[in-house]
């Protein structure tokens, strides 16, 4: 397992630099050739994207308010539907061969979200999954549950790629510009926002890795 952080990156970048990887694992597997999984972690500029199945009246605003906010859309290949990615939050993308941790894409997405439930509780905040949707909630089955990470993966031939948004620090007003993940009756949160406090992103990171080096 290789792990990366590439930083604070453009969303362009790195979903170029996500799929060569992803595409040169499934190459190597048919040939019987030697790969390296990954994890990488990054933070992006303002930007939202929507999945293939994702809904385009999701999104609430116009070009000419996303020029003012400084935002751009993209709409990629994961599953899901809408989702933002700004500074503050902490972006982690595996790409991996599921078939050497002998899971499936339902056990993968379960082990994403224990990792970061387990990254969560780190900071004293309880945090749980809520049926028929994907990531990691807070106050789960009540009338203030609110996400406070989303996920999306694409996999072909095994291989995985794109992966979850934590909202460590993140500026939470650019989801009142989304249905974040097409919900209407949810809200989001952040680390920071539960906490009543910013925190340390590198720790947060160090902490997610741990996670997830544990449970794949």
């Amino acid at each position: 397992m290789k792990i990366e952080n590439w930083g604070h990156v453009p969303y362009s970048e790195a979903w170029e630099r996500q799929t060569e990887i992803f595409n040169s694992i499934i190459k190597a597997r048919s040939e019987g050739m030697p790969y390296e999984n990954r994890i990488i972690f990054c933070t992006h500029p303002h930007v939202y994207t929507i999945g293939k199945h994702g809904k385009q009246e999701n999104m609430l605003i116009g070009d000419e308010m996303l020029s003012r906010i400084g935002a751009e859309v993209f709409r990629i290949d994961r599953g899901g539907d809408i989702t933002y990615h700004g500074p503050g939050q902490l972006v982690c993308y595996p790409i991996l061969c599921l078939e050497d941790f002998n899971l499936g894409l339902k056990g993968y997405l379960h082990q994403l979200e224990e990792a970061v439930i387990r990254t969560c509780g780190h900071y004293g905040i309880k945090s749980g999954r809520v049926d028929g949707a994907t990531g990691v909630w807070l106050d789960c089955g009540t009338p203030r549950e609110r996400k406070i990470c989303a996920m999306g993966v694409r996999s072909s031939h095994f291989v995985t790629m794109h992966g979850l948004a934590l909202n460590v620090n993140t500026d939470l007003k650019y989801f009142s510009y989304i249905n974040p993940c097409g919900f209407i009756d949810k809200g989001v949160t952040s680390i920071a926002r539960e906490t009543g406090r910013e925190v340390d992103m590198d720790k947060v990171t160090e902490i997610l890795k741990n996670n997830l080096l544990m449970l794949l």
